[in-house]
């Protein structure tokens, strides 16, 4: 019996109450250890199934994989064989751990497919060739705009009536646990003239990104209709920002050096199949957005999302939650709009969703907003406060869905601030 939004399903794997890593999840990762070289597990509970020890006892042979699939340092080969076949992948492995199902239960190497997520190192869990950042929640624009605009007009005029995006730098996406040193550059002083330092307006982004899992044709463009086919699953993102820098630099091309010093995600991929379930309707688009950004169905997810900062020796304090069906413009919208031109996308390439805010103070993703623009300060449960982020800090983003009883989580994405070189 496989997992539908219909049913609960119960594993032979002990989980914890409020685990992200329930049977309904499983989403899929790059781990090592040191007796272990990379390769593809799925998690469940405080368990990583090695999928490359269940193909060798032969649990994935009627799909005619291809030879050491599951033995590679990213997911790009296992995600290009299609969704048919990953959506296969995931169910036999769902299927081998249910309550009844005693194959993998009692099988002699459940020893070697089976081990403690403590005992392993997480990877990027895709090579990463281009990466996109869009701007899709409406109150994190206008909340900006506010800020360094018109409060009357925040919104810039084509703001509704598509999905504002920019071209971001790949190869500075780290995992979960991988430090970030403290970004330089140039910003103003107080006189307006430019002076180069260490950027004091270090800022995270609480973003959600979607990994594309088929490619295109450079030409070929992607209907909404056809989109989520195109996306195999999502992580956590922090895309972290460098205010000051950002603020100097950005008119009049765009974001440079405020944000290509580094992004975050989490280690575990979350496939579109385990969040259908949660899927809601998407917030009311005024005006109507053209024929080509129109939705027959939902695409706008119930995801929870947080944030929360951990100075050094101390311990963490929440500062804000949000939800990812705060975004005005959906995953669908995203990418027919990425692609309408006939940009080609590939296998692997990221796209996240910009800050996602919500309309209650204590809902904005980014310091910026929280602190509105340090003219606040926000409170720590250890008595220090904050107007952004400082050397020594660790921001520790999370985020799960939660309907009847069940979970599917993300785990998280934890990222400490090292001093400027």
């Amino acid at each position: 019996m496989s997992d539908s939004p219909t049913n609960t399903l119960s594993s032979w794997v002990e989980v914890t109450k409020n685990s992200d890593f329930t049977i309904h999840n499983l989403p899929f990762g790059i781990f090592q250890n040191k007796k272990l070289s990379p390769r593809i597990g799925i998690a469940i509970g405080d368990k990583i199934v090695d999928l490359s020890i269940l193909d060798q006892e032969g649990f994935f042979a009627d799909m005619f994989l291809p030879g050491g699939v599951f033995l590679s340092g990213s997911l790009n080969d296992m995600i290009g064989l299609g969704k048919v076949i990953t959506k296969k992948i995931r169910e036999r492995v769902q299927d081998l751990l249910l309550v009844d199902n005693e194959k993998l239960r009692d099988h002699s190497a459940r020893g070697k497919v089976m081990l403690h997520r403590k005992e392993a190192t997480m990877l990027m869990p895709v090579k990463i060739g281009d990466y996109t950042d869009f701007y899709s929640s409406k109150e994190h624009a206008t909340n900006v705009g506010k800020m360094f605009r018109d409060p009357e007009n925040a919104l810039l005029p084509n703001w509704k009536h598509l999905p504002v995006g920019y071209h971001g730098r790949a190869s500075s996406i780290i995992p979960s646990g991988v430090p970030i040193t403290r970004p330089k550059g140039q910003t103003k002083d107080p006189d307006g003239a430019p002076v180069f330092g260490p950027s004091k307006k270090l800022d995270f982004e609480l973003e959600l990104a979607f990994i594309t899992g088929k490619s295109t044709k450079l030409g070929d463009s992607v209907s909404t209709a056809d989109a989520e086919d195109y996306i195999f699953g999502f992580v956590l993102f922090n895309d972290w920002s460098a205010r000051d820098i950002q603020a100097w630099e950005y008119v009049p091309l765009g974001p440079f050096l405020g944000k290509s010093f580094g992004s975050s995600i989490s280690p575990w991929v979350v496939t579109l199949e385990a969040l259908e379930r949660f899927k809601v309707e998407s917030p009311v688009q005024e005006p109507e957005v053209l024929d080509y950004l129109k939705c027959e169905k939902s695409h706008s997810f119930d995801i929870n999302l947080e944030a929360h900062i951990q100075p050094e020796n101390e311990k963490s304090s929440k500062v804000c939650t949000s939800n990812f069906k705060n975004m005005y413009w959906n995953v669908a919208q995203q990418l027919a709009h990425h692609t309408v031109n006939g940009c080609n996308i590939n296998v692997g390439d990221m796209m996240a969703s910009g800050t996602i805010s919500g309309q209650e103070p204590d809902s904005f993703g980014s310091m910026l907003e929280l602190s509105w623009n340090g003219e606040n300060a926000v409170k720590l449960e250890s008595g220090t406060e904050r107007r952004f982020i400082e050397d020594g800090d660790t921001v520790i983003m999370k985020g799960f869905a939660e309907k009847n009883g069940i979970r599917v989580g993300f785990g998280e994405v934890k990222t400490t601030v090292l001093s400027a070189k």
